[in-house]
């Protein structure tokens, strides 16, 4: 059975322009990727776990940052291993500079029989529509398109 992930996407007017909270995965595969790589703060929903609830546990153990206001449901999308990620669009905004993230821990480097422990989330920032289309995982791009038509009304 397919995974669901379920996700946050802050949004905010900033100097004219829409920008989009997005986050990059920690740890030592990602590390230097960089285009393609970024995502909505976002994590699998256990089960009997409602989806909303759990986005916005996610947000929190990611990035150390709270949403509230009108949540808008997104159409969820698939991502190229299977998993669906069901997301919600909310104005809001938090310091990209100052996030916390829980961590996850992991052989490292690989069959040295060590552990190592690296953040979920390593950094996040705020990019406009255009560079969030270059930095956003490609699965996750019909997210930015939602946001577009949302904000037109």
């Amino acid at each position: 059975m397919a995974k669901l992930s379920a996700g946050l996407l802050l949004y905010r007017q900033h100097r004219g322009r829409t920008e989009v909270f997005l986050v990059h995965p920690g740890g030592p595969f990602w590390a230097k990727k960089d285009l393609g790589a970024w995502s909505i703060p976002k994590g699998e929903v256990p089960a009997g776990q409602d989806p909303l609830t759990q986005a916005k546990i996610e947000l929190a153990e990611e990035t150390g940052c709270t949403a509230a206001g009108e949540f808008h449901e997104l159409k969820p999308v698939r991502q190229a291993g299977g998993k669906t990620v069901q997301a919600w669009a909310v104005p809001g905004d938090c310091d990209a500079q100052r996030i916390t993230s829980n961590t996850f821990s992991m052989e490292w480097p690989p069959k040295s029989g060590r552990t190592a422990e690296f953040p979920e989330v390593d950094r996040a920032a705020w990019f406009d529509l255009t560079t969030a289309r270059q930095k956003i995982n490609p699965a996750q791009a019909g997210f930015l398109d939602e946001i577009e038509r949302l904000l037109a009304g």
